[in-house]
């Protein structure tokens, strides 16, 4: 069977109207409504009604759901996240995107501000507390090594990753050798020669109370500025990814970590004995060039021995390697490496008023800068997701820093469903942002 003749994946569009403020009740509200008509998906109409010449809109069936401004938080986790919460426990990953303007409530729905109460609790936090009970549980049937959820969080500005549980430490995205792309943080020099790259953090939480403390903390780190909303809007796209572990998981990990900082001194050895060796075989001449050496031999023995040296702890890399995945397919735990990845993209930016003219006044030429790499990540998220769910033979993953990072949560052998909110502002004043946000979800999620 070619890719084309595969089953598309799947990416379940939702749309949320946020509530309106008191202010933006008086000044008046964007009519809206929806269709149905008996179909699986539903379209959304706007219309913002300020003139005669004003005209609605209608997406096409593109919709999995539309939340009114009544649905709170735990509605629309009961909808969209508590069914594929027994995905995850079979080891499967799921993803979950907030795209919108600024000030129409993705980190709301996503992160949440409400850490207390929790019929206001974000999706990640809310689904966190349904994963710990579900571990708890399997514990007490199964027993074994204790179960946690691993936490990482990090947002992505230009080119750079920053993460979020190491003081905000700039890392780097990088292809390896395997084709899979690796957030790597600062190289550190430990004794005896030994270099470690250090990976995004994964921070072990064994308790629903820590990893609620560590998020709470952790997202007070993250970068606001000004939107053409409002002041302290999210100037980064947030990535939080939640993976089921256990302890000897953990520490497989570890000594992965620790086998790769210990063959970073011997290959550079090996490295430098072969370049020294070659470069003796050879003379500078008068007129700058080069010419064999005759009176020298390479020290073959020399060469061999920092060779074998190098295969050893490639050996010893590959063993950790090997051991790191016999505990993920482990039969006995399937759930782990099971994940969740909610992602809290930027808001959309340059929308234009009435008068067609950019909502920037408030804007810095740094900020617009940062707007316009905005609007091309997701851009570029829209291509890969329409490519992906369409089963193409390229994906254009390497379109934009955002992409190239969530590669692995589309191509992954384990994922499952993944979905995108959309979130919108009823406010008429912000209709052009909303306007060009449904149009975003609606390319994303039409029936194909």
């Amino acid at each position: 069977m070619s890719r084309r003749d595969r089953t598309p994946n799947l990416m379940n569009v939702y749309a949320r109207w946020r509530p309106p403020t008191p202010s933006e009740a008086v000044a008046g509200e964007i009519d809206r409504g929806t269709s149905a008509d008996g179909r699986p998906l539903v379209s959304v109409s706007v219309h913002r009604k300020d003139s005669a010449s004003d005209r609605p809109w209608s997406s096409p069936a593109a919709f999995k759901t539309i939340f009114t401004p009544e649905d709170d938080n735990a509605a629309v986790y009961r909808a969209i996240i508590a069914p594929v919460i027994p995905n995850v426990l079979r080891g499967e990953t799921c993803s979950f995107f907030a795209y919108g303007h600024s000030g129409s409530g993705k980190t709301h729905t996503i992160m949440g501000y409400d850490f207390e109460h929790t019929e206001r609790l974000g999706l990640c936090l809310a689904a966190t507390r349904q994963l710990f009970k579900e571990l708890d549980a399997l514990q007490q049937r199964e027993g074994g090594h204790g179960f946690g959820v691993g936490l990482s969080l990090y947002e992505l500005r230009k080119n750079s990753a920053f993460d979020l549980l190491n003081g905000r430490t700039e890392c780097h995205i990088r292809e390896g050798y395997d084709g899979k792309m690796h957030i790597r943080g600062q190289t550190e020099v430990l004794e005896g020669g030994k270099v470690r790259v250090q990976p995004i953090v994964q921070r072990p939480c064994w308790t629903y109370e820590s990893l609620h403390q560590e998020l709470q903390h952790s997202l007070g780190r993250r970068s606001v500025g000004s939107s053409t909303v409002h002041d302290q809007s999210s100037r980064t796209h947030a990535v939080l990814e939640l993976e089921l572990i256990n302890r000897p998981l953990v520490e497989a990990r570890q000594a992965l970590i620790d086998r790769q900082s210990e063959l970073v001194p011997v290959g550079k050895r090996a490295t430098d004995i072969s370049i020294e060796e070659q470069s003796n075989m050879v003379l500078r001449t008068a007129e700058g060039g080069w010419e064999p050496n005759p009176a020298y031999r390479p020290n073959q023995a020399r060469i061999d021995e920092a060779v074998a040296s190098k295969a050893e702890y490639e050996a010893r890399v590959t063993a950790a390697e090997e051991h790191v995945a016999g505990v993920l397919e482990s039969n006995s735990h399937t759930c782990l490496g099971g994940k969740m990845v909610f992602v809290d993209l930027a808001g959309a930016e340059y929308q234009r008023d009435k008068s067609g003219q950019p909502q920037t006044a408030k804007q810095t030429p740094q900020e617009r800068q940062e707007g316009r790499q905005i609007n091309t990540d997701l851009l570029a998220l829209k291509e890969v997701i329409r490519a992906w769910s369409t089963n193409q033979p390229r994906i254009p993953f390497r379109s934009s820093p955002l992409t190239m990072v969530l590669r692995e949560h589309f191509v992954g052998p384990k994922n499952a469903t993944s979905a995108m909110i959309v979130t919108v502002s009823p406010a008429k004043a912000q209709y052009p942002a909303t306007l060009n946000s449904l149009k975003y979800g609606s390319l994303v999620g039409a029936e194909r």
